[in-house]
């Protein structure tokens, strides 16, 4: 096989299973008229080469970086014209990811990292949008007439490093996912659209701008429909039931949304349901439905994620379990839902992620300013870390009072010191300390403000050394928010500081067993609380071959590795932390290591300075 580097375009329809199910026949229609008549002409147009046609995408290779460029910006500019007369569900729209980087040539198909970043790009990109990688961005950013904004970096599936990633804009602005075809009639019918656009704006309020202030500042709704029961056995009518109700009662644990009891959505058990319809009718920015099917001791669990109000599949799974108790399959499985679902990590966050992004400046509120920031916040590099606290800080400039940005601002801080993303340790504890005093007293403080700060204070109380507080408030947030997987996960680390191992795994495992997408990140506290407890062997087996998403990764590495008479490996791995962060000392692995008992971070220390760690 060959190799070569090649410009890889990735694209997919938005909602497509979703669009499927409503029309079948229709939508096949229109997503094959869409390809015959705009996609493959444009791409050939532009040079490229189809090598992969997927039902609801594709994937295409062009010789020239401007050249994919090109042609992205036609095909979105060309579905948008394309969509201008026609009714919103008959509408076909995609998302575009571009990359340039090295393919395996295997006949007229093209595999490996080159075409699964382009992949990934486009999965994250807005319905309508184009996001690129660096090298794109790079290559053309002065060569083509639209601008790159950046995204900062994301960590993606089957990919080791996070892919710094760009969105496409046009006059600094987000590609528009509709355009006008006659520019000659814009005078004429002005006052037609500003008399929609009233319109609009109240049936939007209506229906969703209420939410923002019923719902603790635009915290979204979530309906969950009744599980159907596919069996044909009414005798099973009480899985699915229950299916239902233990979820509602999972997700109102999830303090990020809202979620709406059980009598406001059982009324549409066994009847049509119409998605959109069910939003407007509830208020729901969000519906969960699925269903259940039981043969023997095989059960088979489907649910999916939609958008109430564009009717877009944001995620749908498949479970299937074997054994002989319908309940404890129906936790597991629920567990696995809300693991995935909810959270500031879950599918519906990532959804309104995207969602504010959308928004101009100016009419961002204070929980977009939070949405925001957490965007970055969440990538864990120093250069995400600056972008998020500006957005914190400019949003404190407009909600100069607001505990919910404070809290975000006291996470900043925490970060950046528990971290080492700079050289000043103690000034970020201290202001994390003083704005977790200021907030947590306040009363009536929102579920979000409170779960942030009761959760930035577990580490604050840790440095402080008040170990006993420190798990106190991990086992407050944990109960603010039961169901989150990367929060529970992420609390092992509470656990450990107190000496806890077996909590601490405990944890750990629930966070790896719902969370995968950070599964090394889970691995690697998990390896924490080992290495602390000198089960060297064991912890040196989980992070063997995890990503070195912090420096605490090699390090950990290296401490296991001198006890395992491998201190030339250990002496890699330091040099590996070193050049991540040339000024990090033992010192400061001190001064970021909380346990209860001292002499373990004494010995890490020994260690780490034995394996040529400068110590101050």
């Amino acid at each position: 096989m060959d190799r070569k580097l090649a410009a890889i375009l990735a694209a997919d329809v938005v909602g497509y299973s979703a669009m499927m199910e409503r029309d079948e026949a229709g939508t096949h229609e229109r997503v094959r008229a869409g390809r015959m008549e705009l996609l493959e002409p444009t791409i050939a147009r532009h040079h490229g080469t189809i090598f992969k046609l997927m039902g609801d995408g594709l994937l295409a290779e062009f010789p020239s970086v401007v050249e994919v460029m090109e042609c992205a910006v036609s095909l979105q500019r060309g579905l948008a014209e394309r969509n201008a007369s026609l009714p919103q569900d008959h509408r076909v729209e995609m998302r575009i990811g571009v990359n340039l980087g090295e393919v395996i040539v295997d006949g007229d198909d093209r595999f490996g990292e080159g075409v699964n970043i382009a992949a990934r790009l486009e999965q994250l990109a807005e319905p309508g949008g184009i996001w690129v990688s660096a090298k794109v961005a790079r290559e053309v950013e002065k060569k083509l007439a639209f601008g790159f904004q950046p995204m900062g970096p994301h960590r993606v599936k089957n990919i080791a490093e996070p892919v710094e990633a760009y969105r496409v804009t046009i006059d600094g602005k987000a590609l528009p996912r509709r355009a006008s075809r006659d520019r000659s009639r814009l005078a004429t019918i002005a006052a037609i659209i500003s008399l929609i656009v009233a319109i609009t704006a109240v049936a939007w309020w209506q229906s969703y701008g209420t939410k923002r202030k019923i719902d603790q500042s635009g915290i979204p709704t979530v309906a969950v429909l009744p599980f159907k029961n596919m069996s044909g056995e009414p005798a099973l009518e009480y899985f699915s039931d229950g299916m239902t109700d233990n979820l509602i009662s999972m997700l109102a644990g999830v303090t990020e949304l809202k979620v709406l009891s059980r009598s406001s959505t059982f009324v549409y058990k066994n009847k049509p349901t119409d998605v959109r319809q069910i939003g407007q009718e509830l208020n729901a920015a969000y519906v969960i439905e699925g269903s259940i099917w039981k043969e023997t001791d095989r059960v088979r669990i489907s649910a999916q994620l939609i958008d109430a109000h564009t009717g877009e599949n944001l995620w749908a799974e498949k479970f299937d379990r074997t054994g002989n108790n319908p309940l404890a399959l129906q936790d597991e499985v629920i567990e696995r839902i809300i693991g995935t679902l909810g959270g500031q990590r879950g599918k519906m966050y990532d959804s309104e992620y995207k969602k504010v992004w959308e928004k101009d400046t100016p009419d961002l509120e204070e929980y977009d300013y939070f949405l925001r920031s957490n965007f970055f916040f969440g990538q864990f590099t120093p250069e995400s870390l600056v972008k998020a606290t500006d957005i914190i800080l400019e949003g404190l400039a407009k909600f100069p009072d607001s505990s919910l940005l404070s809290c975000g601002l006291a996470w900043d801080h925490v970060l950046a010191a528990n971290l080492a993303f700079d050289n000043k340790p103690k000034e970020h504890w201290q202001a994390a300390s003083e704005l977790e005093a200021k907030v947590l007293p306040r009363a009536n403080l929102g579920p979000d403000a409170k779960k942030s700060c009761l959760w930035s204070s577990v580490y604050v109380s840790a440095y402080e050394g008040k170990f006993d507080l420190s798990l106190r408030r991990s086992d407050e947030v944990i109960a603010l928010s039961p169901g989150d997987a990367f929060l529970i996960g992420d609390l092992s680390q509470a656990a450990r500081f107190n000496g806890l191992t077996d909590k601490a795994v405990e944890r750990a495992d629930y966070g790896l067993r719902n969370d995968p997408n950070f599964a090394d990140y889970y691995l690697m506290v998990k390896a924490n609380a080992l290495t602390d407890i000198e089960q060297y062997a064991e912890s040196a087996l989980l992070i063997a071959k995890t990503a070195d998403i912090q420096i605490t990764v090699p390090l950990l590495r290296a401490i296991n590795d001198m006890h395992l008479g491998k201190t030339d490996d250990a002496h890699s791995e330091v040099a590996k932390a070193l050049k991540m962060q040339p000024w990090y000392t033992a010192v400061r692995w001190r001064d970021m290591t909380f346990h209860i008992n001292r002499a373990v971070i004494d010995r890490q220390v020994s260690d780490l300075v034995a394996a040529g760690l400068p110590m101050k």
